[in-house]
């Protein structure tokens, strides 16, 4: 800049400072009283309050900004910003402070000072008494800052100071303007919450000499905080809220307060609860929670409970929730909250669970929910709250201590796990007392029976064992014996005296679980029988006692001859059932394990085992006895119930086995358990005897080196013929079979030979025909499992029962193949993307029962599997889509009227769209999914660790498995569309456009680029009805423009087969014949245009060094409406930019006196951004807002003369303006603010 140029601009500043001065001495002179000065605190935290020409501006342009636009400084939440207070309404006067004082900066930082003082020049004259009072109590708030110690005392002195005051009013005026400073710090530091809870204190303190006043000053003060609470500044607002909240929370329950002021306060924290700040909000519940008990004021509890489910901050859910009164309908709410995401609000609700709501209050199923939850919560602060909950408030309060009268409140039959976690964290915790003399032997007697020469007979006398006791001393015995355990494994790693610690630590523990447990393997086996031969109301606890068996010491012969006969009973005793009117035999359990549940199962298992331990004897024990069995079953003469029995204990042998060569050699072979009785079991008239004999042909085929080819083809019959119930437990066989020994080897025990190389050249599934029973056996199994998932629920075969579908255990295989593809090189990976459309369309299918849990499980997988590998989203080796190419399928099976799609009803046809659109965009997340860590990285051949292609700072994936060959598939398949359209072919299309705008493209792409240009142009042409839309795809096409590198070079045709070839698209696209983008229809204006006169470009000075911008732009990842803000900005941009500026300069204030233009001022001068002068851009800035609402403005020149200029350095937006238009504008428009009326402005 040339330096006559310099000097002219500081010459003009030194005028406008002169000029500035004097109109702001003037303006004071006249409106000392009126003028209110707002508070502020320096920029590196220190709490000087600093008073200048500037802060005199601000509290100017506040009051006007009041009065003109009384809700444009900061826009609230919710129905606050119909009010119109502000904090320039505030009495923000303070202590006198000379103008040398202010400037000198604060020694004591990040630290609010009471006693702090502004120049006297700004302030209204007061009173010496004033003063005095004023001075008095900030001494008293800067000592009660410093320790809570000096509170009490501090009180005191300030109860004394107002009850001296010469009037209530006087004193609050005082008190109110000296507070004033902590409504504009900011930081929640020490010495402020001490304030806070000084003036808390002090506020609802009653002074029995002299109550009148203290309710009169307390009813004052909390008017005052109500008017701070809606003001425009956030950090009022906090404090006022704040303070507001600890009244309420301290305030005494004699309080004298006028119902109607607490209807104010509830109205106004109300508000409050939905203001855009946390911190107010946290604030405004915490207020209102003491009133939320009342049961008149139910619609604060409303409020809290529609909050709390809308809420995204953590610390508010925590302060919703511990302000919700108990009731049957918060309890609910509560528990729910122990799912959070947060760990706070987690043990928030444990700890309103505690306080709030008693043992007895709540449902047995409530109870072992919150236990269930907080026990295995993944955070170790919610799993000790929960612990503590379950300690202090239920074990001790509730049961005395005794925590088997805890899990009589839990229901430990039902819910047996819940009883397990509970006695786990009681004993780890310490909480169980295990003395000598309490012992399983209390519940045995012996009397004597007679007699028999010198040998006394006793009869043992058996006390039956309830439920929760047998469940307590299982797992206290067991946790003995793995203490045991561990401090013996410790004593073996170690030497010297901590060994011999270990070792004697073990020793006690052993001890003592010996002198709980039966003194003998007779008197375990007695006490077990009893609980027995009680009946099923002992059942569970018979199942407890069998579990104590893995416990006792077998390795006696005697001991083992004892156990074994009782386990021969064990095997031999049948399944329970009843008849029914019918003489039908109904089989009590699940009808396929022994004993009629899995849990018995699995305790009788373990027992044979603890019993035969040895090596192949638990197979011959149980084949011994399945030999025995089985021989009606052979001879044909057995019932239902012997069959049953037989095949349980078979089912129970080939679960458990080792090996199918540990099988050979008994006293049944294998190849006669087939054939003699699994195969004949299968083609038995009885559902039930089915449905078990084909469980074991699958648990029989996984034993098996290799499948057996009748035992496949009786899985399939089953699986295509058989019941519901046979055919869900055919398909799971099936399933569990191919991912054992692969598909192919399944194939060939059939009879279908078909090579590695066939298979992975096949494409696509082949379809099946379930009527044609000739053609069935020679269909691939991979082949026929897909096609039943698509079979007519209707059909009987296939149909779902009670609990479980066939599709839903499809589904979970067809999850687990695709999870751990690499593990099945079998499974063509061709196959993978109609497995994955498959699953998706399942996902998103109508609600039912029976899919539920199905459900459940791929919100898991869909959760991994795109992120687990990147083969997943795309073949490296076969270069063969999965993510890519299962969308166009999925949307044209989704989309209704689509496929041939049956009509339907409007709003089914509407529901069928949603599910369609949320499943595109459900795809869309998965292809945006980053991979995971160990996926980063690879191996080269060279052994060293080779990363991916990196763009753009980001991994990236190749085109098939990227964004970019999704948009190219969309693309094609959107322009391949007929030029007349359906109505669902209209819909169709324009859903997968709304999906192609927002796909990304990289860099890197550049051939991907080219081809998505000339796509575009066919895709426009399919939705040129749709204005939104085009103008989208408008947008695309001009992003794609800009990252093309070479524009103007054409796609050759062979590059674009290429690529298209890579995804195995077929598509003729004519390059040359391609047009462009089609114009949006739109009407032309009638309006004439405006005159515009060209924009004056901003010109750089000499010894700035400016760079272009080599950034390119990018399109927003999301299609929606055009924000408020965005949209805000262009309304002013098209507001604020002109070509001239206009201003009249008749000094005498004259109407209609010569208007002269700027441009002459600045001819030869450049336009300069006002931001270079902070106080100047305020000025005009507030001018702007200000002639935008003011009806006295009318007069005033159309403002031309601003120009918004954008893309500077900062991102900010500027307004420039000639330098010699700047000085007397702004002078003009501060002596306006000042004075209050625009006379002085022409």
């Amino acid at each position: 800049m040339p330096k006559r140029r310099r000097k002219r601009e500081r010459d003009l500043r030194k005028k406008f400072g002169r000029e500035l001065r004097e109109v702001c001495e003037k303006s004071l002179q006249q409106r000392s009283e009126r003028t209110t000065i707002e508070a502020g605190i320096t920029g590196d935290g220190e709490d000087e309050i600093r008073m200048s020409a500037e802060n005199l501006f601000y509290a100017q342009t506040n009051r006007a900004q009041a009065f003109f636009a009384p809700n444009k400084k900061e826009k609230l939440q919710g129905p606050a910003h119909d009010l119109s207070f502000r904090l320039v309404k505030l009495p923000l006067e303070f202590e006198t402070k000379t103008e040398r004082e202010l400037r000198e900066p604060s020694q004591a930082a990040n630290q609010i000072r009471f006693g702090d003082c502004i120049w006297s020049g700004v302030m209204a004259e007061e009173t010496e008494e004033e003063k005095q009072l004023k001075l008095k109590i900030a001494k008293i708030l800067d000592e009660a800052r410093t320790s809570y110690a000096t509170h009490n005392r501090k009180l005191k002195e300030l109860s004394a100071v107002r009850s001296k005051s010469s009037s209530p009013h006087q004193f609050f005026s005082a008190f109110s303007k000296t507070l004033v400073p902590l409504f504009s710090f900011q930081r929640r530091i020490a010495s402020t919450e001490r304030i806070v809870r000084f003036v808390s204190v002090f506020s609802g303190a009653r002074d029995p000499t002299n109550s009148s006043d203290c309710d009169a000053f307390l009813k004052e003060f909390i008017r005052f905080l109500l008017s701070a609470a809606a003001v425009a500044n956030k950090t009022a607002r906090f404090r006022a809220c704040q303070i507001i909240s600890e009244i309420i929370m301290r305030l005494p329950d004699d309080a004298e307060v006028s119902d109607e002021l607490w209807d104010e306060v509830i109205d106004c924290m109300m508000l409050r609860v939905r203001d855009k700040v946390p911190l107010i909000r946290t604030f405004a519940v915490r207020a209102l929670s003491r009133f939320a008990n009342d049961g008149e004021n139910s619609d604060i509890l409303d409020l809290f409970l529609e909050e709390l489910l809308l809420e995204q901050n953590a610390e508010v859910r925590k302060a919703i929730l511990l302000s919700l009164p108990p009731s049957n309908s918060t309890l609910q709410v509560i528990i729910e909250c122990t799912m959070d995401v947060s760990e706070s609000v987690r043990k928030a609700a444990y700890c309103v669970l505690a306080n709030k709501f008693p043992l007895q209050s709540l449902s047995i199923k409530l109870r072992t929910i919150i236990l269930q939850r907080g026990l295995a919560d993944r955070s170790p602060a919610v799993s000790k709250e929960c612990l503590k909950l379950m300690k202090d408030e239920w074990l001790i309060k509730c049961c005395n201590g005794d925590p088997v009268e805890l899990l009589k409140y839990l229901d430990v039959e039902t819910y047996e796990l819940v009883g397990d976690a509970v006695m786990g964290a009681l004993l780890e915790a310490g909480l169980v007392n295990l003395r000598d003399g309490e012992s399983i032997l209390k519940y045995m007697s012996s009397k004597v029976d007679g007699m028999e020469g010198d040998s006394v007979h006793y009869i043992p006398s058996i006390q039956l064992i309830e439920a929760e006791v047998a469940l307590y001393w299982r797992n206290a015995c067991r946790h003995l014996q793995s203490e045991a355990q561990a401090k013996g494994s410790d004593a073996a790693a170690t030497m010297g005296t901590e060994a011999a610690v270990y070792a004697a630590e073990a020793s006690d523990k052993n001890d003592l679980l010996e002198r709980i447990l039966p003194a003998t393997v007779s008197d375990y086996i007695d006490l077990v029988k009893a609980h027995i031969d009680a009946g099923s109301d002992y059942r569970f606890a018979s199942r407890q006692l069998l579990l104590l068996g893995a416990m006792l010491d077998f390795s006696d012969a005697t001991n083992r001859k004892v156990a074994g006969a009782f386990v021969q009973e064990l095997l031999h005793k049948p399944l329970e059932h009843e008849l029914d009117d019918d003489e039908n035999i109904i089989v009590i359990g699940d009808g396929i394990n022994l004993g009629g549940d899995r849990e018995w199962a699995n305790a009788v298992s373990g027992l044979v085992k603890k019993v035969h331990a040895a090596n192949g004897e638990f197979e011959a024990v149980v084949l011994r006895v399945v030999e025995e069995l089985a021989r009606p079953c052979r001879e044909r003469t057995a019932d239902v119930m012997q069959w049953m029995h037989s095949l349980a204990l078979t089912g129970l042998v080939l679960e458990n086995a080792r090996s199918f060569g540990s099988l050979q050699g008994q006293d049944i072979e294998p190849t006669e358990l087939l054939q003699s009785l699994l195969l004949p079991g299968a083609k038995h008239a009885h559902l039930d005897v089915q449905r078990i004999a084909v469980r074991c042909l699958g648990l029989f085929g996984l034993l098996e080196k290799k499948p057996n080819q009748e035992l496949v083809k009786q899985l399939r019959r089953s699986f295509v013929h058989g019941p519901p119930a046979v055919s869900v437990v055919a398909c799971k066989a099936l399933i569990d079979l191919g991912m054992w020994h692969g598909t192919e080897e399944v194939d060939r025990a059939v009879g279908e030979n078909f090579s590695l190389e066939v298979l992975h050249e096949k494409k696509a599934f082949s379809p099946v025909n379930f009527s044609d029973t000739d053609e069935l056996p020679n269909v691939q199994m991979l082949d026929l499992l897909y096609a039943a998932i698509d079979k007519d629920d209707g059909n009987n075969s296939l149909a779902s029962d009670e609990y479980e579908s066939v599709q839903a255990i499809l589904g979970e295989g067809f999850a687990k193949i695709l999870l751990l593809s690499e593990n099945y090189p079998s499974i063509p990976a061709s196959l993978h993307p109609f497995l994955l459309a498959k699953l998706i369309s399942l996902y998103f299918s109508n609600e039912r029962k029976e899919l539920q849990r199905l459900k459940q499980c791929l919100s898991v997988f869909f959760e991994h599997y795109p992120s687990l590998s990147a083969t997943h989203k795309a073949s490296d080796k076969t270069k063969n889509k999965c993510l890519s190419k299962a969308f166009i399928p999925v949307m044209r099976s989704m989309w209704p009227g689509i496929n041939g799609s049956a009509g339907c009803s409007t709003l089914i046809v509407s529901n069928m769209r949603k599910r369609a659109v949320q499943a595109s965009r459900f795809m869309l997340q998965m292809m945006q999914a980053p991979l995971y860590e160990k996926e980063t990285a690879k191996d080269n051949e060279e052994g060293n660790k080779e990363l991916p292609e990196v763009l753009n700072g980001s991994l990236g994936p190749p085109l098939e498995c990227g964004e970019e060959g999704l948009a190219i598939c969309i693309a094609v398949e959107v322009a391949s569309s007929h030029a007349k359209k359906t109505a669902a072919e209209r819909t169709y299309v324009s859903a997968l456009c709304r999906i192609l705008v927002m796909l990304h493209f990289r860099l890197t792409e550049q051939g991907a680029i080219k081809l998505m240009r000339c796509l575009l142009n066919l895709v426009a042409e399919s939705v040129l009805a749709e204005k939104d839309l085009l103008k989208e795809l408008k947008r695309m096409a001009e992003h794609l423009k800009a990252v093309d590198r070479q524009p103007e070079q054409k796609l050759l045709p062979d590059q674009a087969n290429t690529i298209l070839g890579r995804l195995d698209l077929d598509f003729n696209l004519d390059i040359d014949g391609s047009v462009g983008m089609p114009q949006t229809p739109a009407p032309r204006s009638t309006r004439a245009p405006r005159s515009r006169r060209r924009v004056r470009v901003e010109e750089a000075s000499s010894d700035e060094e400016v760079s272009p911008d080599s950034m390119v732009p990018t399109v927003a990842g999301t299609i929606g409406t055009r924000s408020q803000r965005a949209s805000k900005t262009a309304a002013l941009s098209k507001m604020t930019a002109s070509t001239s500026i206009m201003i009249g300069e008749d000094d005498d204030g004259e109407e209609g006196s010569e208007c002269t233009n700027l441009d002459e001022y600045s001819a030869a001068e450049p336009l300069l951004p006002i931001a270079s002068n902070r106080f100047l851009d305020m000025v005009l800035m507030n001018i702007l807002h200000i002639r935008r609402t003011a009806a006295r403005w009318a007069h005033w020149p159309r403002w031309h003369y601003f120009q918004r200029v954008s893309g500077c350095g900062d991102g900010e937006q500027h307004i420039t303006l000639t330098t010699a238009a700047r000085w007397p504008l702004a002078v003009a428009a501060l002596a306006l603010l000042c004075a209050g009326s625009s006379s002085n402005i022409s």
